[in-house]
């Protein structure tokens, strides 16, 4: 587990210094999990302990919304503030993602 633990925060930081390194508007750990999907496609064989892991950390998973909740409750007066445009923002993307699962599943259909 210890080892597993260590790869996924070594591509997180891999990540991230790729994200301070170049002028990309793409989080570091999106650049660290696309760093992993590729390493793991790549390797093509099944990391037992890596999904292990994984699935450990997937059922707390709900911890991780807690420094989000905080900084909705400190940051209210600015949500308040800006709300139409946070609207249209969810709105859209939640839209563009709804076109896009159709369009890929649509797509990787094989027709059965």
């Amino acid at each position: 587990m210890l080892t597993s633990f260590i790869t996924l925060l070594l591509f997180q930081v891999l990540g991230e210094a790729i994200a301070f390194a170049l002028p990309v508007p793409i989080p570091g750990p999106v650049i660290g999990m696309i760093l992993l999907l590729l390493w793991l496609i790549a390797r093509q064989e099944q990391d037992s302990t890596l999904i292990r892991s994984a699935t450990h950390f997937l059922r707390h998973l709900s911890l991780l919304f807690i420094p989000a909740a905080v900084g909705i409750m400190t940051q209210f007066d600015r949500l308040l503030a800006e709300w139409p445009a946070i609207l249209i923002a969810v709105f859209v993307s939640t839209l563009a993602s709804i076109i896009l699962t159709a369009w890929l599943v649509r797509g990787l259909d094989d027709g059965d």
